[in-house]
């Protein structure tokens, strides 16, 4: 059997297959019909801002709008500082202001799809972190109307990898679903990956691999991305996203619940 016969079926087992039946599911689900009034209200993931007093920051992804949602999500980033009153979200959209700040509920469904927690993190190293966050929002590159593009990117995964990339170690691993997110954002085609394990190649978004010991192996053809986890024995699959173990669940006496599901 050649090479191009082994990469032809590598192809179709791990993208194309991946893909129908994401596409199977979508339509099966009548996913898309209404969006334009579909539910957009809290799911219930956050506690009431004023009576959770320690700071909080969290990386929310739901399947996105439309057909999109066969092989796509849409990630956004919620914090609160210590004692505030208020969450303050943010994302980074195709229409009006590319970065919207509080234009959805912190932990809203998006057009109907209700959310799942990415990263998730409170207490001191969340107060601690807060400020490198707003810093990378105010000093994003793309954030002049006509920058945000679908893909390859920048989109609004392109936007959560660059800001929480602004955290040096902090090893967040987006969703494979999160297409966008291996967008160079930095101007850098080979960069560290966030955790600082491993590096990442992009060409431009069209194609890439990253090589990580916290973000796994993944390969990036056209957007869509295939790997292996092997800290953390998972598949990541295009359109299905990841089978396995969660990317990270790390429990301190602070932060109980910080997770990152990648």
């Amino acid at each position: 059997m050649t090479l191009l016969r082994l990469f032809l079926w590598f192809f179709a087992l791990a993208y194309l297959l991946p893909l129908a039946i994401s596409a199977g599911l979508y339509f099966n689900s009548g996913s898309g019909a209404g969006w334009r009034i579909a539910d957009r209200s809290s799911a219930g993931l956050l506690p009431p801002a004023a009576a959770h007093r320690p700071a909080l920051v969290r990386v929310f992804a739901a399947q996105t709008v439309r057909w999109r949602g066969i092989f796509a999500t849409h990630c956004w980033i919620v914090f609160k500082p210590e004692g505030a009153a208020a969450y303050t979200r943010y994302d980074y959209t195709a229409w009006g202001e590319p970065i919207r700040m509080n234009g959805f509920e912190a932990d809203g469904r998006w057009f109907g799809h209700a959310p799942e927690t990415v990263f998730a993190l409170d207490g001191a190293e969340a107060a601690a972190m807060i400020p490198a966050l707003r810093d990378a929002i105010a000093s994003y590159a793309w954030r002049e109307r006509g920058d945000y593009r679908a893909w390859p990117g920048p989109n609004s995964n392109t936007f959560v990898a660059a800001v929480m990339g602004a955290v040096p170690g902090l090893g967040i691993v987006l969703p494979p679903t999160a297409i966008g997110k291996d967008y160079p954002w930095n101007g850098r085609w080979l960069r560290p990956t966030g955790s600082g394990t491993g590096f990442t190649l992009s060409l431009a978004g069209y194609a890439g691999l990253t090589l990580g010991w916290v973000e796994g192996i993944e390969l990036n053809l056209l957007g869509a991305v295939a790997g292996l986890d092997l800290r953390r024995p998972a598949i990541k699959l295009p359109g299905l996203g990841r089978f396995g173990l969660p990317a990270q669940t790390l429990e301190t006496p602070e932060a109980p619940h910080r997770a990152a599901t990648g």
